[in-house]
């Protein structure tokens, strides 16, 4: 990235389109409807609580990070989205079960009139979903396009300045890379011959890219993460991220695996086990489904602790992960974790965490960071992949020959200083002692 000469002014709305409009997307939508209206409060959410330290700690300057980087207000906001199944946003909303009903009936009015756009959808991505408001067409192509008119549409119909985009939906099957995604130009023929290897995420990424809305992906799906997305990325000059929020357990990865490593303590065994019952369990007992999900989340531990570096601390690891579709619990997700470690002269300890959360409580806050710094990247005039967005993936995209970086604390390290760079203040080094510089 270039060091930003000036920063466009966050002018007129700002458009956040969602594909995928279930429990996250109206979690987000009906809190950040709530926090305008001063009816709640934005917890978790960096854009809107966060401070940035500027300078010498002696100079005593830590402005809110919106304030900083002059972000566009919760009132700038206008969204929309697209969705399988056409019930409105307070429809879905009650069904997702995740606010209570006094909380959702105070915005309902706004919820109710936010309407999904038919979706872009192949079942065999989705096994075990099956939804009527879907698009047809005799090719992917044709699909495609009608996404890009929808992009168009809903910037008209709304008088919004911009748009960004925020994956919201299900994990589709995991699949490698193929020839159809090695290029752009290979992936549009391949639109119109309707290769198997294009899923309705890549549809979806394509088609924002085409129109120049920036695009970020909150799932583990192959979607922007490929040759073919970065190449037409750079072409159109459009920042895009990814890949699957950073939420319940492999947050608590993040956080607790580099302690272990800043303490030089072993690690033999670590056993993750979830149970979830929202649309997002349902979808991921399926084991194709799983198995992206699951490489997703198996990737932390091996980045963080850098086994190849440290073989007698973490060379020879085992780490176990598996999801379990539980109804009862609904979107009231519970994380399970053994970690067997062990200290000064190899004595065995154990650590157990057992993390009661809720799934859409702690994405929603991300996908309003996302959208929200999505646009500053692009009035930025950044593209591509977004690296110092890291901190909210769990498996961070990088740059091709990189390795991604998952330790929380050296990605919130990168976030702000970024934000520092970009708005020429010095980067913080922690280097010296300050009070005699």
């Amino acid at each position: 990235m270039k060091q930003p000469v000036s920063i466009k002014k966050p002018e007129g709305k700002l458009g956040v389109l969602l594909p995928g409009m279930g429990a996250v997307a109206t979690t987000f939508i009906a809190g950040s409807l709530l926090a305008r209206k001063g009816l709640g409060e934005p917890i978790g959410a960096l854009t809107q609580m966060g401070t940035i330290r500027l300078g010498k700690r002696t100079d005593n300057r830590s402005p809110l990070i919106k304030d900083f980087l002059k972000l566009p207000g919760l009132d700038d906001l206008v969204f929309g989205g697209w969705d399988i199944f056409p019930e409105n946003a307070y429809e879905t909303a009650r069904h997702a079960e995740v606010l209570s009903k006094e909380h959702a009936d105070l915005v309902k009015d706004e919820l109710s009139a936010i309407k999904p756009m038919s979706a872009a959808f192949f079942p065999e991505f989705v096994k075990r979903l099956n939804g009527t408001n879907v698009k047809k067409g005799p090719t992917k192509k044709d699909i495609a396009d009608q996404v890009e008119e929808d992009i168009k549409s809903f910037i008209k119909a709304n008088g919004v300045s911009r748009a960004v985009a925020v994956w919201c939906g299900s994990t589709e099957i995991y699949i490698e890379p193929s020839e159809v995604h090695s290029s752009l130009e290979a992936f549009e023929k391949g639109l119109e011959r309707n290769d198997p290897g294009i899923s309705g995420s890549q549809i979806y990424a394509y088609a924002c890219l085409k129109q120049g809305v920036p695009y970020a992906n909150g799932a583990p799906n192959l979607t922007v993460d490929m040759p073919a997305m970065w190449e037409l990325a750079r072409e159109r000059q459009v920042p895009i991220s990814g890949k699957d929020f950073k939420t319940g357990q492999t947050l608590m990865k993040t956080i607790l695996a580099p302690g272990l490593k800043a303490r030089m303590l072993g690690l033999r065994g670590w056993f993750s086990t979830n149970i979830l019952g929202n649309r997002d369990g349902e979808v991921l007992d399926d084991p194709e489904s799983f198995k992206t999900k699951e490489v997703s989340k198996l990737g932390v531990l091996e980045e963080i602790l850098q086994p190849k570096l440290y073989p007698k601390l973490y060379g020879d690891i085992y780490h176990k992960v598996r999801i379990e579709y539980y109804p009862p619990r609904g979107d009231a997700k519970e994380g399970w974790d053994n970690l067997d470690i062990y200290g000064w002269l190899g004595y065995p300890m154990q650590i157990k965490v057992d993390f009661l959360c809720r799934d859409s409580i702690l994405a929603a806050p991300i996908v309003l960071d996302l959208a929200i710094l999505m646009d500053l990247a692009s009035r930025a005039g950044f593209s591509g992949i977004q690296e110092w967005l890291s901190f909210y993936f769990k498996s961070p995209m990088h740059a091709p020959g990189l390795y991604p970086e998952h330790d929380l604390f050296i990605q919130s390290m990168k976030l702000k200083n970024t934000m520092r760079w970009m708005m020429n203040e010095e980067l913080i080094t922690h280097l010296g002692n300050e009070y005699y510089d």
